[in-house]
Parts: structure tokens; C-alpha cells; sequence
């Protein structure tokens, strides 16, 4: 197949979004969009983006950030970790390279949270350097190009595909040939689906629409199913607001806030069980409905119960309470309670 490149760049600048990452293509920027992009779509990740550099500009203020403030810029996102591990490479790039991101792929790879593509991404689109960034897309895009059936999930065939991907890199523009593949892919060979050939700049050298399979790859392994677990959530409002729980400081959604999260599919009797152990009796209770998130291995399947007391007790130290100004600006609650939380900011209905 001979270079592609010029085509591609052409259908490019004349088809690419307007993101606000490419208005200021720093490795800055660059680094935080792709580290946000992971697991989230386009349209969801860009107004999060723009609140998240707006305050916290450089690596400078990102390293300084109030871990708690971090976690609550990034609510709504998921996968908390990864803004654990911007911090953690934040204070990496401030300790060890005056706070800029280094203009090395090999260095850019040795920071927390940062892998193959992300750092291909940093270094060709921030830095102009002439190395591939192949994520999902790209491997979509070659698969179809070259009517490859290989597993896109095994590493000899990602290094394949890599090695194609660096066949076409124009020294002279990696940044764009590479953010022309990521778009090419999510505007026109499309996942899940029909891609969109008709308007494809590479249509006529592509061997997948030649043979008609090109809907049918890439190859992917089915997925296991996912464990599901039952789950009770009580939202406890008191007279001092409502009753925050803090995840533990490791593990899933660590250190964020919940409303209390109890195993099992709990009854209102054991529901009030529960709130009288803690001190807390119930004047009223009532269900606020069921409730599914699904995570990467396992899925919550819970039951809501929207609790009042008029007792103030002492509460663990996991524990706080939050009036609803409090909830909105300090406390960051995972978006696997997004259904509860109209009852946890006191929108929701009298219980009975």
C-alpha cells in the first residue's frame, strides 16, 4: 500500500472538529485531553476539560491541588485513578523537569498514568516528534485497511498494526497524521457498526470495503459477562443536611463520597435496623427506586431508600454531614449514584 498521508491530511483539515485542545495544542493540554478521553466520549470530556484547566493551567497547579478538590473537578468522569495519576505525574514533571513534560518519548512513557499512545500523543501532537499514536480508532482503521482479522486485543497484533501506522507517518507533520487517524475514525470508520465509506479519503485503497468485511472488523474476543452485586443505598437526611459516607482510601472509587451503601438487597425493616444502630431513628422512609452502574468487572445493582431523622448523633469518622451548597461545591460523589443524587441535594420528596 503506497503512503496515504497527503489524502488523509487533506480530508483532515478540512473535516476536524474544533476542540479547545487544538487551539492550544501544548503538552499540557494535550496530556490532560487525552487522559480525559480515556473511557469518555468527546462531547462529555470537553466541558470538564475546559473547568480543568481553567484552574489548574500547568503541571505547577495540578501537583499544589487539594487531592479532594482534584477528586471533585474530576466528578462526573469516572475512573478516579486516572486523576490520582496526573497528580502523581504532575509532581514527577515538577520535581524532575522544571515543570514542563519532557520533549522525550521514553520519559513521557515513565510517568504515572501514561502509556504508549498517550505519550505517542504528547510527544507528535506537543513536541512535533515522529512517533505513532495508535489507540482504539487507529486499530479500527487498519484493520479495515488491510482487511486484517487478527485479535486487535493481542500484543503482537497491536505491534503489527504500529509498524503500518509508522510505514505512512510523514516525518515532516506526526502530530496531525496522527490526530487525522483518531478523527478519521470517530467521524467516519465507525465502531460498532457500518462505517461510513462513502465519505472516506481512503475509500479507494481500502482492502476491508474491497472484500466487504470492513463492518465486520476489527476481530475482538467476547467479553465475560460481568458479576453483578446487590446493593441498598440510603440517603439519610437529617437536620443537618445530608449523610456523606467516605470510601476507603484504596480500592474502587477510593476516597470518594457516597450516601450509605449497604450489601445486599435490604428490606425497610432492616433498612431501619440499620439507622437505629447508628443512632439514627427513622420518621420516615420511603423507596427512591432501583439503580444500575456498570463498572469494568462488575455491575451495581442496587435498591434506594430515601430516609429522614430528626437526630443529630455522632457520626464515624468515615461519616460527615452536608447541607446541599456543601455537596455541590466540596463533596465529589462518584456518578455511579448520579440517580440519587436529586434526593441527596433535598430535590426529591418527602419520605414517608
Amino acid at each position: 500500500m503506497q503512503r496515504f498521508s497527503d489524502a488523509l491530511l487533506d480530508w483532515f483539515y478540512e473535516n476536524r472538529r474544533l476542540l479547545p485542545f487544538r487551539q492550544e495544542p501544548t503538552p499540557y493540554h494535550i496530556w490532560i485531553s487525552e487522559i480525559m478521553l480515556q473511557q469518555t466520549r468527546m462531547t462529555a470530556a470537553v466541558p470538564y476539560y475546559e473547568r480543568f484547566v481553567a484552574e489548574l493551567p500547568d503541571p505547577a497547579a495540578l501537583a499544589a491541588c487539594d487531592p479532594d478538590r482534584l477528586r471533585k473537578l474530576w466528578q462526573g468522569l469516572g475512573y478516579y485513578s486516572r486523576a490520582a495519576n496526573l497528580q502523581k505525574a504532575a509532581r514527577v514533571i515538577c520535581e524532575q523537569y522544571g515543570g514542563e513534560l519532557p520533549a522525550d518519548y521514553d520519559a513521557l512513557r515513565a510517568l504515572p498514568g501514561i502509556g504508549d499512545y498517550t505519550a505517542g500523543a504528547i510527544a507528535s501532537i506537543g513536541f512535533g516528534m515522529a512517533v505513532p499514536a495508535v489507540d482504539g480508532n487507529v486499530l479500527r482503521v487498519f484493520a479495515r485497511l488491510y482487511d486484517d482479522d487478527s485479535d486487535v486485543t493481542r500484543p503482537e497484533t497491536k505491534r503489527l498494526f504500529t509498524e503500518r501506522v509508522c510505514e505512512q507517518l510523514p516525518a515532516d507533520n506526526p502530530g496531525d497524521f496522527n490526530q487525522a487517524l483518531m478523527e478519521l475514525g470517530a467521524l467516519v470508520c465507525l465502531p460498532n457498526g457500518a462505517p461510513l465509506c462513502k465519505r472516506c479519503p481512503l475509500a479507494a485503497v481500502c482492502l476491508g470495503r474491497a472484500s466487504g468485511r470492513a463492518a465486520s472488523l476489527p476481530v475482538k474476543p467476547a467479553k465475560k459477562p460481568r458479576p453483578e452485586l446487590p446493593l441498598t443505598v440510603v440517603v439519610v437526611r437529617g437536620p443537618q443536611g445530608v449523610l456523606l459516607q467516605k470510601r476507603p482510601d484504596k480500592g474502587l472509587l477510593a476516597r470518594l463520597w457516597q450516601p450509605l451503601l449497604l450489601e445486599g438487597r435490604l428490606s425497610a425493616d432492616q433498612v431501619r435496623a440499620v439507622l437505629d444502630g447508628m443512632g439514627l431513628p427513622v420518621r420516615g422512609l420511603s423507596l427512591l427506586g432501583p439503580a444500575k452502574h456498570v463498572f469494568t468487572h462488575k455491575v451495581w445493582q442496587m435498591e434506594g431508600w430515601l430516609a429522614e431523622t430528626d437526630a443529630s448523633p455522632a457520626l464515624p469518622g468515615n461519616c460527615v454531614w452536608a447541607m446541599p451548597e456543601e455537596l455541590a461545591a466540596d463533596y465529589s460523589v462518584p456518578s455511579a449514584f448520579a440517580a440519587y443524587l436529586p434526593a441527596m441535594e433535598g430535590k426529591a420528596g418527602a419520605a414517608r
